[in-house]
Formats: C-alpha cells, structure tokens, sequence
C-alpha cells in the first residue's frame, strides 16, 4: 500500500475556522474557438498550464465529439474527488484503497421549470474485497468529505461577474 498522501491539518478552532480559506485555487480561462463557442469549439487553459485542451460538443448535441466535453469534465473530477477522499477514510481505517474504482455519470438535459438546462450526476463505486456494511459506512464518511459531493447537495457559493 501506497504512504497517505499529506493533507493540509484544519483550521485551529477560533475565528478563523468560521471562515472559508482556500488551500489551492484553480484558474481555467475558456475561449470560443472558431465558432466562437465555448461549448462547441472552445480551449481550455489552466492558468498553470497544465490543462489545455479543445473543447468539443458531444455528438448528441450535434457536435464532432472530437474532444472532451464539460459534462465528461465535471464527471472526472466529482469521481477523482471522491475517490480521493473514500482512499483516505479506507486507510484511516489500515484498508487498501487501490482496488476502489468511482464510475461517474453526468447527464445533461432540459430543465422542465424554465427550458435550460440541468445537469444529473450518478456515482457508483466498486471496492471488490471489503465487505458492503464497511464499505458503505466509509462511504458515507467520504461523501462528508468530499467538496464535490457537498457541492451537489449544498450548492457552491459563486459568483459571476463582468470584467471593469
């Protein structure tokens, strides 16, 4: 089994532990490519430059497919995150993680309130060799930790802005 991978400790418990304080920040920059279109033909850029990469509409919205799309974003990270978090509760608990496999589904599809858009994620994880009452309790666990499983049930402050 792989060392634990350090994880930052919390926040001291006074003042500073009721506020949000972030210990990494992502930047991503998208542009609209030749169709002037995120969705369809846009780029992606981390602003460290280890994301870049073409954008591309899935066929089943009438695209080429030729690149990944923002569902298939969204769906890597929620499952790379709570992957993360169920392999630390798993060795807390001196289980090894590295059979555990999270398949995550995103759909996207019309919002029947306002004709949008909405987006459905389903995650199913596989941890062949642990019993399901164990699994299931670290589970639990790890959906409390995990910042994307609390985003889809909480929300996500955010906030959009235009550029001065």
């Amino acid at each position: 089994m792989n060392d634990p991978l350090p994880i930052p400790a919390p926040p001291a418990d006074d003042d500073e532990g009721a506020r949000f304080t972030p210990i990494y920040t992502a930047r991503v920059t998208v542009s609209g490519g030749d169709s002037a279109h995120g969705r369809a033909t846009g780029r992606a850029r981390s602003a460290d430059g280890s994301l870049d990469l073409d954008l591309r509409t899935p066929y089943e919205l009438g695209g080429d497919a030729t690149g990944p799309n923002p569902e298939q974003l969204f769906a890597t990270g929620f499952a790379a995150c709570l992957h993360g978090a169920l392999s630390l509760v798993a060795r807390q608990q001196a289980l090894d993680p590295a059979p555990i496999t999270v398949e995550a589904t995103v759909a996207l599809g019309r919002d029947p309130a306002d004709g949008g858009y909405l987006l459905q994620a389903d995650l199913v994880v596989n941890w062949p060799g642990v019993g399901r009452d164990i699994a299931e309790r670290l589970l639990a666990r790890a959906t409390g930790l995990c910042p994307y499983s609390k985003m889809t049930r909480q929300g996500i402050p955010s906030t959009i802005t235009l550029a001065p």
